[in-house]
Order: structure tokens, then sequence, then C-alpha cells
């Protein structure tokens, strides 16, 4: 009987792992020899196809990264956003995610769509809009003219202040509606009778919310700036479309200045290239690591 068990488990295992080896070959193919070749290429100099090792072998790492004035730049650059942008975004998230789970909230359905469609909207398409928004002559001007808050045209992408604002103030609206659907379905699971009993119990509505709502949701709170933080890391689209990274490489993320190295500028460092992602990278495992150990209430 034994041995029958026995013979059954390992046909089970075998059938599991058969099942799992298609996705499994695939994810070393697509995503961890990927790296590995991207790390090797990160310890080579040169360009295009003319590559060789570097002396020192982590030159790229030790000399030339902390040499470099536009790539820390472009990581204050990223940085300043992470830390305006990621929190504001969060709590407006949870915000509307807990006026829009009002049971007596008419019409709720239509502003859930309303705040999630940002989200909808191509990237190129919404950094367009902003563009034009901004721009000299733009509505947000014309606008601002007329109440009188301004006396002359601000150059929004054409200073260094105004250009990050603009950027920071795209991604607020367009990953808010994201992060809101996270909460709204966390706040969908936990039971109205819960909130029912703490009114009971004369609690304000901001006591449930602080003693409640954020408690049940921690996980998908966690999770969320988790997400947050490793997409602002990687910011691409929104320095490229909507300011170029100008002016004078002012509002450039570090996403943005590794495809310039590689591929935006003719130069084909993809030795520099690959260092600077496997830095970025490196941020966010660490940043990604400090949020789950400050998320684990476990004891």
């Amino acid at each position: 009987m034994n041995k029958k068990k026995r013979t059954v488990t390992r046909k089970q295992q075998f059938a599991g792992w058969v099942f799992l080896a298609p996705a499994t070959l695939l994810i070393i193919i697509m995503s961890f020899y990927p790296m590995v070749q991207a790390f090797i290429t990160s310890l080579k100099t040169g360009s295009g196809v003319n590559l060789k090792w570097g002396e020192p072998l982590f030159v790229n790492y030790t000399r030339n990264i902390p040499a470099d004035k536009i790539f820390i730049r472009s990581m204050g650059n990223t940085f300043l956003y992470l830390i305006i942008e990621v929190p504001i975004m969060l709590v407006l998230a949870l915000l509307l995610a807990q006026i829009l789970n009002n049971r007596d909230l008419k019409f709720r359905g239509l502003f859930r769509t309303m705040v999630f469609m940002p989200c909808a909207v191509s990237l190129v398409s919404y950094a367009l809009i902003f563009r034009t928004l901004f721009a000299r002559e733009g509505l947000i001007n014309s606008a601002l003219m007329g109440m009188g808050l301004i006396s002359e045209n601000i150059n929004w992408l054409g200073t260094t202040g105004t250009a990050r604002a603009v950027i920071i103030i795209g991604l607020i609206w367009r990953w808010t509606g994201y992060n809101m659907v996270f909460y709204l379905a966390g706040l969908q699971n936990i039971e109205y009778s819960v909130y029912e009993a703490a009114k009971i119990d004369g609690a304000s509505g901001w006591k449930t919310f602080w003693s409640i709502t954020v408690p049940l949701l921690k996980p998908t709170i966690v999770m969320t700036a988790i997400m947050s933080i490793n997409g602002t890391l990687q910011l691409f689209d929104e320095s490229v479309n909507l300011t170029n990274g100008g002016p004078a490489n002012t509002s450039i993320t570090m996403s943005h200045y590794i495809w310039n190295e590689a591929f935006g500028q003719g130069v084909g460092h993809f030795g520099y290239a690959s260092a600077m992602s496997f830095v970025v990278f490196v941020m966010v495992a660490v940043l990604a690591a400090i949020n789950m150990k400050v998320g684990d209430s476990r004891d």
C-alpha cells in the first residue's frame, strides 16, 4: 500500500513539473538569461559592437557612474518625483476609495469609472494633452490669466521647477485611479457590520477610518506602495513625452538617461547603460524589501 502511495505521489509530482516546465523555461529564457547577459555587458566599455572588458572590470560602477553628473541629477529628479508623488497619490487614492465605497452615494459606478479613466488613456496621448494644456498659450495659462492669478504666461515646460511639477501632476492624475481600484477592492472585502458596530460604539468617521479601515487595508497599502515606488524609479514615458528631460536635463529620469546612453543619442554605450540599469535594479530591490519589512505585521 505504501509503495502504491509513493508511486501515485511520484506521478503527481512528475505531472506538476510537466505543467510547470513551459512557464519555467520561458521565465529563464525571457527574464533570467537577459539579466545575466546584461550584467556581463555592464562589465564592458566602448560603444556599439566595439565592446571590450573594462579596465578595471567594474569601471562602469566605480568610476563612470559616480563621476556622471547627469546620472546623479537624474537620480535626484527621480527620487524627488517619488517623495512627492507617491504619498500624495496613495493618500488621494485611499480617500477616494473610502468616499466611493459609501453605499448611500448615488451614481457611484459613474464616479468610479471617471476616476479610473485616466489610467486607461495611452501614455503618449495623455502626455500630448498635458503638453497642450501647459503650453505658453495653453488652457492653464489662459485660466490663470482670466482669474488674475498671473500677469504673464508661465513657461511651464521650459523652466526647471515647473517642468518637474508638470511631471508630478501628470503622474498623480494618471495613476491615482489605478491605486484606488485596489483600495476599493480591499474595502469591499471588509464586513460592513464592523463599521456599524463602530458607529454604535460612538466612533467618529475619522476614528473609524484610522482604527478600522487603514489597519485592515495594510497589506493592500504595502502592495500599492511597492508598485508605485517600483514604477516611479523606472519612470520613462513622462520624462520623454512631457518635457524630453528638459530644460537642459534638469527633469530627466534615470530610465530616460539610460535609454539616451544606449539608443537615444546614437552613442550605443550599452555597457554603461547596463551598469546604470543594475544600479536602478538594486534601488528597486532595496526599497521593496524595506516596504515589505515595514508592512510585515507578523511577530
